[in-house]
């Protein structure tokens, strides 16, 4: 009996989604000028970046990054007046939309520990080699693809065969997933279903990056997650068991969801 025959057909998603091609628009921040034109020459030779703005300072860049839809700024932080970290303090209280990624460029490696706690995606130090360049856009670039991802499984829905017949069900709503012998038990945000599969069979077919299987009889859907401890972890005042195993791979996969 093939999967199909067990149990469900996913629709929309696919290998096709982490396939598509991703185009990040970004601004350089620097007064440098030597350095900007080295990092804009970074660039324009990336086939997954698109430079829309160059600027001398916090100051000069502070209006266009505020009405405009920017994915990266990549800066240095050392400025007069208004420095890069303003800058980002400034972008977080005035504005409702989702805050760009960001790539700190210094010779001031003092400076690396702050650029992390406002969560960079990473801080390159004067001069920028291409291969730390391409290392610094390629984690980027994977980020901003999970958070596309994620953003279009609101969305997304399975068709799940329960009762003897088909039901639609959206992925955002799924809570997590419970081993029932030969069963699964879907738990959504209104209702249960029982359906005919193993657990790695249904595993396997959910979106990679937004559900994880925390122990032999759970997986669960990390964005439902509302705490968690070395034993369990808590969706909507529920207790599941958390294996010990899984609890690393649970804080990395709750890193990604929550930046």
């Amino acid at each position: 009996m093939s999967l199909n025959d067990l149990f469900f057909v996913i629709l929309s998603y696919n290998d096709a989604t982490n396939k598509k091609e991703m185009t990040l628009n970004c601004v350089i921040v620097d007064d440098n000028p030597i350095q900007r034109l080295a990092t804009s020459k970074l660039i324009n030779d990336h086939p997954s970046l698109n430079l829309i703005g160059e600027f001398n300072s916090p100051v000069e860049s502070k209006r266009f990054l505020l009405t405009t839809s920017v994915d990266l700024i990549i800066m240095d932080v050392n400025f007069p007046v208004l420095d890069g970290f303003d800058l980002l303090d400034i972008y977080e209280t005035q504005t409702t939309t989702t805050a760009p990624f960001v790539i700190i460029t210094s010779d001031d490696k003092s400076q690396a520990f702050k650029a992390f706690d406002y969560n960079v995606m990473d801080f390159l130090s004067k001069p920028v080699t291409r291969n730390r360049f391409n290392e610094a856009i390629s984690r980027t670039v994977l980020q901003a693809k999970m958070v596309q991802n994620f953003q279009d499984l609101d969305s997304e829905h399975i068709f799940v065969k329960s009762n003897l017949k088909k039901r639609k069900i959206y992925i955002n709503e799924i809570k997590w997933i419970e081993a029932l012998g030969d069963y699964v038990k879907l738990i959504t945000q209104d209702k249960s279903f029982v359906i005919l599969s193993t657990m790695k069979a249904f595993e396997n077919e959910l979106p990679k990056g937004l559900f994880l299987r925390i122990h032999k009889s759970y997986i669960i859907n990390l964005k439902k997650v509302d705490r968690y401890d070395s034993k369990h972890v808590e969706i909507e005042k529920v207790k599941l068991p958390l294996s010990r195993t899984r609890k690393l791979e649970l804080s990395q996969a709750l890193d990604v969801i929550v930046n």
